[in-house]
């Protein structure tokens, strides 16, 4: 069942087709019999009539000639011999039997249904006789005539069950609208007007769901949030320890180098944890704000400058004001693990191009790097948690938890934006390409 709508409007209309056309045949059944009824009515009521009328002699002739051709009557004597008068299209003999009441017969390539009537004042028969197919056409006509409004009452019946079903089944479509139109981050309760109550489980159901997803999803940032900030201290307490090991036994021991290697690493881990978290749905929508992001972005570079120069890396930035509604601190962040990742896989001496400019109805950021790039097949994983492409064992050497570009993703995810990763102008490097929707 694809479709609730036109499964009900299939079931109805099929239900009122076949109750109607039961009703239509049983009328037409016994409107038929009613008919043929007032037809025999007819036909004895015009034997009595001719009866009376032919006891003057005046009337005759005028009788006869008022005769259809589909109806005649004759008129014998009481031994049923001799053929009094007769109208125009009838027969000079008996058709049938001189007996009182009705009789079928065939006369002249039709069957008739004559009525045979003793006229005891007279005595004398009279057969009146109309043709039964004729009676049949003018009785189906008054029949049809009456059941025709019922036909056309069908498909009128299945506009009314369409609209009808459609109306009843609106809460139900704005309830699948709210669902469909959720972000991944939303899990506010849906709210309808009027809430049918056959919807009313399904809603409550389905808010209780979102509720505990709610919760659960608090819970494991409050407990990621609380675990970086409580690892803080013994990272720091690690690193003082490390440097009081380094003046006891030098910075040429081995140990102390990939011990070093292994704190730094930590605490990068820590901080790009307490970044995710920080950029919250609920905490960045609540401090959006009109932002510069070229203004934005020249000053983290100059914050960063630096790193850049330690490694010899020419890093340019081009483009205007262009402004737009987001949280500044996760925009900062944004703009800062885009350049980290630049910075770290471009090789010393190597370009790292920043774009930022009014793109259609928003703004564009664009990273470009010199650096080796990441292949087509990798560009949707390089956003998934903890995975960093080629591992630990990058050709560049520099250290990473996996974390920085699914930051990224988080807050483009926040600003309603998209990301696309391509390949870098400045040659097989990487190009980061994102569009902000523009200020409301």
């Amino acid at each position: 069942m694809k479709s609730i709508r036109l499964f009900l409007l299939l079931s109805l209309l099929a239900t009122i087709t076949l109750v109607n056309f039961v009703a239509l045949l049983h009328g037409y059944q016994s409107s038929m019999e009613k008919a043929q009824s007032l037809f025999d009515s007819r036909l004895e009521s015009t034997a009595r009539l001719i009866a009376s009328a032919n006891s003057e002699q005046t009337m005759r002739q005028g009788i006869a000639e008022q005769q259809t051709p589909f109806t005649y009557f004759q008129i014998w004597d009481s031994g049923g011999k001799q053929l009094l008068t007769r109208s125009r299209n009838a027969p000079e003999f008996v058709t049938g039997a001189l007996t009182e009441g009705f009789h079928e017969v065939n006369f002249d390539s039709y069957r008739w249904r004559n009525y045979v009537y003793r006229d005891q004042h007279l005595n004398r028969w009279i057969v009146v006789a109309e043709r039964i197919d004729v009676r049949y056409s003018l009785a189906e006509e008054v029949v049809l005539e009456s059941l025709l409004p019922i036909v056309i009452a069908i498909p009128i019946a299945a506009l009314i069950i369409w609209l009808a079903v459609g109306i009843g089944l609106k809460p139900l479509r704005q309830f699948a609208d709210q669902v469909l139109g959720k972000r991944a981050d939303d899990l506010s309760p849906i709210q309808l007007e009027k809430v049918p109550h056959e919807l009313v489980t399904v809603v409550s159901n389905t808010n209780a769901l979102l509720g505990r997803l709610d919760h659960a999803f608090q819970r494991e940032q409050r407990f990621a949030s609380d675990a970086a900030h409580e690892l803080r201290t013994p990272i720091s307490v690690l690193k003082v320890h490390l440097h009081n090991l380094k003046q006891r036994l030098g910075d040429d021991d081995e140990d102390i180098t990939l011990l070093k290697t292994g704190i730094e690493r930590m605490g990068h881990l820590v901080e790009q944890i307490l970044a995710l978290y920080r950029t919250s749905p609920d905490q960045a929508s609540a401090r959006f704000e009109s932002v510069d992001l070229y203004k934005l972005a020249q000053t983290v570079i100059a914050s960063d400058f630096l790193q850049f120069e330690r490694k010899q890396q020419h890093i340019s930035l081009d483009g205007e004001t262009a402004i737009l509604s987001g949280n500044r601190f996760a925009l900062e962040t944004l703009l800062q693990n885009l350049l980290s990742n630049a910075n770290k896989y471009t090789p010393p001496g190597g370009e790292i191009h920043v774009i930022v400019k009014p793109f259609q109805d928003g703004v564009q950021l664009i990273v470009e790097d010199s650096g080796p790039g990441i292949p087509a097949d990798q560009h949707e994983r390089v956003f998934e948690r903890f995975y960093r492409f080629q591992g630990d064992r990058h050709d560049s050497g520099e250290l990473g938890c996996g974390l920085g570009l699914t930051i990224v993703s988080h807050i483009v995810e926040l600003h309603h934006a998209t990301i696309r990763l391509g390949t870098s102008s400045l040659g097989k490097g990487l190009a980061v390409t994102i569009h902000f929707p523009g200020e409301k």
